[in-house]
């Protein structure tokens, strides 16, 4: 289909539509649409002034819009708000349906749930198909393609296919996931264009400041945080769609320009929790969206490079839940026009024109085939009930880092998943528990959720990854597109075991508060151990508001109990009784544990007035922002400190501490990234001085290498090259132009011939691994037993030799290091005793590394303790 054809399509509001766009498939779909529009029904043209794919239209017109369609059509539309945004953006999604079913919606709702919890309904019930729009929030075509979906729903007159849509399932448009996101690149894309629009990918307005649109106002990627529920957008929408059931959801995104249009069938690996019915069902919707793209002779792709293996994603996670869950992306054009390498034009309009297709035909297969969706839902649940996916119960230790393991329960509970509370001390499976446990159950209607998230280990299939090494063996990437691992017991540093019988007792509220534990008179002090992410929460605001606190890096015995390395004493002389009616307020709304100590004799170990204790204040942190800094790591430390913790951070962009005042600071965190370039040797000279007057330097990731190199290091670490590889051999010799001879006698000897000498290790692409600590070092306070931490990406460090610093962390013998996921056999060997976390003195400061980022995705809080040591605790020690 010709371009112009589509615009005047567009600017006639879709009254060509049968004739341009949806031409005849099949017998079945001749009468599909008659190209007639209710003019009643407001066009977006008519509301905000251009019509769809003419202009990239804002979060405030969609939504103007929206509230115009459903006041023109209350009686087959409705609109839900269910969540905020951080920078206070409403989101909605809205449910069309015929008349006589909205009539009866509370019915149909209600039945749903009875076949959601694995129960027979009473026949009210309709399939419900959810499409989501714009989690990215520069992938700008698919919230468009929402508003032409939902006025085609009202305005299409005559036509038996969307008659048919309503008359036989619900609709529910989720339009813009992540208004900030789409608010901060309409904003960007406004302001750099011209009189015209580029097509040149080189134009500003297809090349985005930082932070992108992408991602949300904590800079997170909403694709990704579906069991994680960090943001408000996520936890809305699982509220959402759990409170609807959808049989079928699609996630709408973006890809880059110069692809075409993928819809499932999804790439492997297959997550194997899930079924084999569930595959089957992608084929129906999947040939019917490819008729329709056939018939526009529009190309598209399926079963490549997009997976259903990692559960955080919209469209796995969804179908773990029972749906048909699916990607569908479309290449972007990133504005409203965009020359790809072929030689080819890609409109903004063609963009929406394909997702609205896409969505249209979605909806109608499901339509089609309402019984069979519904019934292989119901079906779904209900065998997961009976205990079909598996027997038995997850245990939860509440002993081991409580709060954490509290705040687990809750996220489960969040997603439907049931979960009980035993209160301790009880025992299950001959194992003990003092303190309690929670038990979730396996036999549930997400069961299969419950054992893709609870499992220590999902593995890959086997065909998939004896692929991926041979191509590995013959210098091909692998195919892996995300983590291997993402195990939430480990990832919460909290013991989970599976267990054939374990009894619970009341069911756990997704909103129930924590409850906190006090314990002691507390006449002399309180006591906080260093034991979770809710104590290191409660230190930080006790600290904030004005309290004098201790910490100590030596245990003590008190009362005969073992206080940590890392326990906090809040003296009553020095904070007097309304202080400390204070914190203990703040650990009830925390849920935190507090010691009241009536005296400062101790048994064993250091007393208050040791040098082993050591005078806390409220850090003042700043981070390196900006260019050269990865946004995903930045927000996600970034929502760790202050949200989780509750640590203000001051964000201060990487060009400018070349002649920034650090004086007012205590630490400077630079995330993960490549930020060299953007500080410069400027930056890094105040970076220096920082440190060597006294402050604290984190660095994450990458970044660590911007520190190390040089005669005299911040952080004297070495990069290594990948095993067997020498890179002193990679540079050239202008003395022997002639190569020394040799003989291959066979393909290995050939491969290594032509081998990289500066090769780095391949990439990881993600999997937890088990970690040592080193006892006598404060930064290690918490993990006396070591830590899961996740590993990705190539960077494997030699450990710091003595007279430099500490290997503070460091990983586990090749034997014993993988926890969970799937760790390349060279990495395995290769990583073994390297360090993850180093500590280096310079000057009166202290320079800190990070080998892989603790705060990705915030969905590693097992390790919040090892980042308030870093940024809380550290300053301390420097003084």
């Amino acid at each position: 289909m010709q371009h112009r054809h589509f615009v005047r399509f567009f600017l006639a509001s879709l009254s060509v539509l049968a004739a341009l766009v949806l031409r005849p498939v099949s017998a079945q779909a001749q009468s599909f649409l008659d190209g007639e529009f209710d003019p009643a029904i407001p066009t977006l043209s008519e509301v905000v002034g251009h019509a769809p794919g003419e202009r990239i239209t804002s979060p405030e017109e969609a939504n103007r819009y929206l509230r115009a369609l459903v006041k023109a059509a209350p009686e087959r539309a409705r609109m839900v708000r269910y969540a905020t945004s951080w920078e206070g953006r409403p989101l909605h999604y809205l449910l069309f349906t015929a008349p006589q079913n909205m009539a009866r919606i509370d019915a149909v709702q209600a039945d749903l749930g009875e076949i959601a919890a694995g129960r027979a309904g009473n026949s009210a019930a309709l399939p419900v198909t959810w499409l989501a729009y714009g989690v990215h929030g520069n992938e700008i075509s698919s919230t468009d393609a929402a508003l032409m979906m939902a006025y085609h729903l009202l305005a299409a007159r005559n036509d038996t296919r969307t008659q048919q849509i309503l008359a036989q399932s619900i609709v529910a448009i989720d339009p813009m996931q992540n208004p900030d996101g789409r608010a901060r690149f309409v904003n960007h894309f406004r302001g750099a264009v011209g009189i015209e629009p580029a097509a040149d990918r080189q134009a500003a307005e297809h090349d985005e400041t930082w932070p992108s649109g992408r991602v949300n106002h904590y800079m997170f990627d909403l694709n990704r945080d579906w069991f994680t529920l960090s943001q408000p957008e996520t936890r809305g929408k699982v509220a959402a769609m759990r409170a609807w059931n959808p049989v079928v959801v699609v996630d709408v995104h973006e890809m880059g320009g110069d692809e075409t249009y993928f819809f499932s069938p999804a790439a492997q690996p297959i997550n194997p929790n899930i079924t084999a019915a569930q595959r089957r069902a992608y084929e129906i919707i999947g040939r019917n969206n490819a008729a329709y793209f056939d018939a526009m002779g529009e190309p598209y792709f399926t079963r490549e490079v997009y997976d259903l293996f990692y559960p955080g994603y919209g469209d796995t996670w969804n179908t773990h839940q029972g749906a048909i869950g699916s990607t569908y992306e479309q290449g972007s054009a990133r504005g409203l026009v965009f020359e790809r390498r072929d030689g080819t034009v890609l409109t903004y309009a063609d963009g929406v024109r394909n997702h609205f297709i896409a969505s249209l035909s979605t909806a109608e297969a499901v339509a089609m085939n309402a019984d069979r969706f519904l019934a292989d839902y119901a079906a779904y649940r209900a065998a997961n009930a009976r205990g079909n996916a598996g027997s038995g119960a997850y245990v939860i230790d509440l002993g081991t880092r409580r709060w954490n393991a509290e705040a687990l329960g809750r996220r489960l509970a969040m997603q439907g998943i049931e979960v009980r509370r035993r209160d301790g001390p009880a025992s299950a499976c001959g194992r003990s528990y003092p303190s309690g446990y929670l038990a979730v159950p396996q036999a549930q209607p997400a069961a299969r959720l419950v054992r893709s998230l609870l499992d220590r280990d999902t593995p890959l299939p086997r065909d998939f990854m004896s692929e991926q090494e041979q191509r590995r063996s013959r210098d091909l990437p692998h195919e892996l597109y995300d983590v291997t691992a993402w195990s939430v017991g480990l990832m919460s540093g909290v013991a989970v075991a599976e267990c054939a019988s374990a009894p619970g007792g009341e069911r756990l509220a997704a909103e129930a508060p924590i409850a906190p534990m006090p314990s002691g008179a507390g006449d002399f002090a309180i006591a906080v151990p260093w034991s979770d992410s809710g104590q290191a929460r409660l230190v930080t605001l006790a600290l904030r508001e004005g309290l004098d606190a201790r910490v100590t890096d030596e245990a003590f015995v008190k009362d005969g109990r073992t206080f940590p390395r890392g326990t906090v004493i809040f003296a009553v002389a020095a904070n007097g009784s309304d202080r400390i009616a204070r914190l203990l307020a703040l650990a009830r709304t925390i849920g935190a544990e507090t010691v009241g100590l009536s005296d400062s004799w101790v048994e064993a170990g250091p007393n208050l007035g040791s040098d082993a204790f050591a005078r806390l204040s409220v850090p003042k942190v700043a981070m390196a922002w900006d260019e050269g800094i990865s946004q995903l790591s930045a927000g996600a430390l970034r929502y760790v400190l202050e949200q989780r913790l509750g640590l203000p951070v001051v964000p201060i962009r990487t060009h400018r501490f070349a002649r920034a005042d650090l004086s007012d600071y205590d630490v400077v965190i630079v995330p993960d990234g490549a930020p060299g370039g953007t500080i410069g040797e400027g930056g890094a000279a105040t970076l220096r001085a920082f440190v060597e007057r006294g402050g604290v330097l984190v660095a994450i990731g990458r970044s660590v290498t911007s520190f190390a190199g040089g005669d005299d290091p911040l952080i004297a670490v070495r990069r290594e090259a990948a095993l067997g590889r020498d890179p002193s051999e990679a540079g050239s010799n202008e003395d022997a132009p002639l190569a020394a001879g040799q003989e291959i006698a066979s393909e290995a000897e050939y491969r290594e011939a032509i081998a990289d000498r500066a090769a780095l290790p391949d990439t990881l692409p993600g999997a937890l691994l088990r970690t040592v600590a080193d006892p006598e070092h404060f930064l290690s306070a918490g993990y006396d037993s070591g830590a899961v931490v996740l590993a990705s990406g190539s960077q494997i460090f030699a450990p710091l030799d003595r007279a430099r610093g500490v290997n503070v962390l460091r990983f586990e013998a090749a034997d014993r290091l993988v926890a969970s996921g799937y760790v390349w056999d060279e990495n395995r060997r290769q990583l073994a005793f390297k360090p993850y976390l180093v500590a280096q003195r310079r000057g009166r400061g202290l320079a800190i590394g990070f080998a892989h980022d603790p705060a990705t995705r915030a969905y590693l809080d097992g390790l919040d303790l090892l980042l308030a040591n870093a940024v809380l605790v550290a300053p301390s020690r420097v003084r």
